[in-house]
């Protein structure tokens, strides 16, 4: 069996491995995690909704049982303020196997009263009271978000789309920069305040060129500002010159542990593409100009536009700096119209994780997070074999890299564990989830076996024999089957072969 056949052909031992009685989260829609790492963005002047494919991305989209206080995102379902209201007049899914269909919901003061036959559920209903007609359509409990970042969906809403088709004109570098020259163009006043240019989504995959873009590609859009543009993945970035010397990256610059800065053909000096740990510093330092106001504007998008798809409840999967602080206050401003569950970083702000089973104004802290690796289709995760055709300036025997070094990893899990904290691991290689999987071992030796619930955030490369070393471990996975919608082609072609 090649290694692709044994990476992506799971269905049968993911079958078994799914009755199991531990719940598995799974997700089967298209999405992907656009934000593992440290990525602020500016206020835009005016707010454009994220396509389809860029807000599921951003969010998981696995069902869970329970309804929430409100069912759709549409208007003529809105629940009304005051009064009782029951929904009737098309199917009603439960998510329970004793009564999975009911006829009627009554709903009071935002929560749930009965369910049930029609006749019976209106017998509930204090007079007057208002009928929903659902006209036909499936109403369906609240969806969660099993693993998704809401902060970055607000994110690449604000920014430049450079999304490639379906869902965007993102499909050569031209185009890119037409794209950004046009963003620019209808954001003079964010622009002013706040002296960057960003764009969201670009993928090099998809592109005619078949790269990145580079330092000279954005230069053509400014030289006086920085420019920024985010790789789909969330991992890597493009930088123009100005940015790259804000950041203070020259040829002098060395890689750091866990990531890389792309250099120009035959020498040293950067490119502009910069990789994981290389990236979010860059990060870092170009966007510690935002303030208070553009943190509660990207979760105040992102929130409003995963309740208007029917979400009640997601995630900030991977909280960094003062992410944390912000949506906690973003709650007691009541600007949240979900619940948020926020996953601080365990390397970078393990003093925020104070997890609670509690919501405080739609907010709570469920554990902890960790990253181990980056993105197969960007060819930063970490993998047991080489990459089928290695990214530009790598060697054949080119496998991708931990983001994080084993005494990091083991320590993070002494924490958790110690501390009986959920921890939710980011790995995508296979070399990556085995890393895991011994990481979690050992902290279940020295701190007893408890079953803490510890999640594999999307395992792409996940092979055949570690689901049962998974199993064994009591690591959830929570798997990423959508890549092979949008990138089964590159990863045939290029990632995996």
């Amino acid at each position: 069996m090649t290694f692709r056949e044994e990476a992506l052909d799971l269905s049968e031992q993911f079958r078994r491995y799914c009755s199991r009685t531990t719940a598995l989260s799974t997700n089967w829609i298209p999405n992907m995690c656009i934000a593992c790492g440290p990525l602020m963005n500016a206020i835009r002047e005016t707010m454009a909704a994220p396509s389809r494919r860029s807000f599921l991305k951003g969010s998981g989209a696995a069902l869970t049982a329970g309804f929430a206080s409100r069912f759709s995102c549409t208007e003529v379902l809105a629940q009304t303020e005051t009064g009782d209201t029951v929904y009737a007049g098309g199917p009603i899914l439960t998510m329970t196997d004793a009564a999975p269909i009911a006829e009627a919901v009554l709903v009071r003061a935002g929560r749930i009263v009965a369910v049930g036959k029609r006749s019976e559920v209106e017998k509930q209903a204090k007079a007057p009271f208002t009928t929903v007609d659902l006209a036909g359509k499936a109403l369906l409990p609240g969806f969660f978000d099993p693993h998704g970042h809401v902060v970055m969906i607000g994110l690449q809403s604000l920014s430049a789309n450079m999304l490639p088709a379906p869902d965007g004109e993102g499909n050569d570098i031209a185009a890119l920069q037409r794209l950004l020259r046009e963003w620019v163009a209808k954001n003079a006043t964010a622009i002013a305040r706040y002296k960057i240019i960003v764009g969201f989504g670009y993928d090099d995959s998809q592109l005619a060129e078949a790269r990145h873009p580079t330092r000279d590609d954005l230069d053509a859009i400014s030289t006086d500002l920085p420019v920024m543009l985010i790789h789909q993945s969330s991992h890597l970035g493009a930088l123009n010159s100005k940015a790259l010397e804000i950041a203070g990256v020259t040829a002098a610059t060395k890689d750091p542990t866990g990531g890389s800065f792309r250099r120009k053909d035959g020498g040293t000096e950067p490119n502009g593409v910069c990789e994981e740990t290389a990236f979010f510093q860059v990060v870092g330092k170009l966007f510690a100009r935002f303030d208070e106001d553009a943190y509660l504007a990207m979760i105040k998008a992102g929130a409003n536009f995963c309740a208007s798809f029917g979400y009640t409840t997601v995630q900030e999967a991977r909280a960094m700096g003062p992410t944390t602080a912000m949506v906690a206050k973003s709650a007691e401003m009541n600007m949240l119209p979900v619940d948020v569950l926020v996953f601080p970083d365990i390397l970078d702000s393990a003093d925020a994780i104070k997890p609670s089973n509690i919501y405080r104004n739609r907010f709570r802290i469920g554990g902890a997070k960790l990253t181990i690796d980056g993105s197969p289709q960007g060819k930063t995760a970490y993998l047991s074999k080489p990459y089928f055709v290695p990214p530009a300036g790598r060697k054949a025997d080119y496998a991708g890299y931990a983001a994080i070094t084993k005494k990091q990893l083991d320590d993070a899990f002494d924490l958790a564990y110690s501390r009986d904290w959920q921890i939710i691991t980011h790995a995508n290689g296979d070399a990556a989830v085995d890393w895991l999987i011994e990481a979690a071992a050992k902290a279940a030796r020295k701190h007893g076996g408890k079953n803490r619930r510890p999640v594999l955030i999307h395992g792409q490369t996940t092979r055949l024999d570690q689901l049962p070393r998974l199993k064994k471990a009591n690591i959830i996975p929570s798997f990423f089957p959508m890549h092979t919608f949008y990138w089964g082609d590159w990863h045939r072609d290029s990632v995996l072969g």
